[in-house]
């Protein structure tokens, strides 16, 4: 288990250069594809977590395994603050209602995990219900894998200094500020509760049936790369074959009356201004 209290274990990995990045994401993205297709076909459920500290690059890191990805198939669960009747709900009722269905991808932008890091620090469950949640979660878990889920589990780690340069880079940046949060900023204050909180979790859920993947986040570059190569080596997907299709021939338009175009309203040609 890494350490990362001071600083990351990848803190000093050479960032990885950006066409060497881009031609390596761009392959990787086309296995997703493939994998995709062999979920849909296949009628696969796949579930992969993504956790980590704020600022570790979670979010950019599902952006690039979603990219090519059909919609329909694979969804992104980024649930809201949970509303006064799912508080009554038993605590995983809500996460279950967004699980895949045969032939389904979901990747879960945080998760149930939850109630082991930001509620725990930040007193927004009771230590009763921490630990019930500690004690429910292995469970959980194997239920979903004993009736055929494939569970992927991962955390991004990332060290103090860059949470903070990440953070304030946030912070100056309009087109970026809305990632931050009151909890984030409250986050740098409480680094050591957060570190103690990730261990007892790990130490819980960590399970050979449904182990944690801890992904080293100090390059996003790297990280990115690494866990999707991870991912696919996991999953024992193959290249299912596609149909080839064929435009149909088209034959020649009918002379028609069309109306006017000064009928209809369009939308202004901005980029001949630019």
């Amino acid at each position: 288990m890494s350490d990362e209290r001071d600083r990351g274990a990848g803190a000093d990995a050479q960032r990885v250069p950006r066409a060497t990045y881009e031609k390596e994401l761009f392959r990787l993205q086309a296995e997703l594809v493939k994998l995709q297709e062999w979920v849909r076909r296949e009628g696969v459920r796949l579930v992969v977590v993504f956790e980590g500290r704020d600022a570790a690059g979670k979010g950019s890191a599902i952006k690039r395994v979603a990219e090519y990805l059909n919609p329909r198939v694979a969804r992104i669960v980024a649930l809201p603050v949970p509303t006064e009747r799912e508080r009554r709900e038993w605590y995983f009722q809500r996460y279950v209602a967004h699980l895949p269905a045969a032939g389904e991808i979901a990747l879960f932008d945080r998760s149930w995990y939850n109630r082991a890091g930001v509620e725990h620090v930040m007193g927004l469950c009771t230590a009763e219900e921490h630990q019930r949640f500690l004690r429910q979660c292995p469970v959980f878990e194997q239920l979903l894998v004993e009736d055929g889920v494939l569970l992927r589990k991962y955390w991004f780690s990332v060290s103090r200094e860059e949470q903070r340069r990440r953070l304030q880079r946030r912070s100056e940046d309009p087109m970026r500020r809305w990632k931050l949060s009151a909890l984030d900023l409250e986050s740098v204050t409480r680094w050591e509760q957060y570190s103690d909180a990730r261990d007892e979790m790990l130490a819980a859920t960590d399970t050979p049936l449904s182990p944690w993947y801890l992904v080293e986040s100090e390059d996003k570059r790297r990280a990115r790369i690494n866990v999707i190569a991870h991912l696919l080596s996991t999953v024992p997907y193959r290249d299912v074959p596609r149909p080839r299709f064929e435009l149909p021939a088209v034959a020649p338009p009918a002379e028609r009356r069309r109306p006017p175009r000064a009928h209809h309203t369009y939308v202004p040609d901005h980029a001949a201004l630019l």
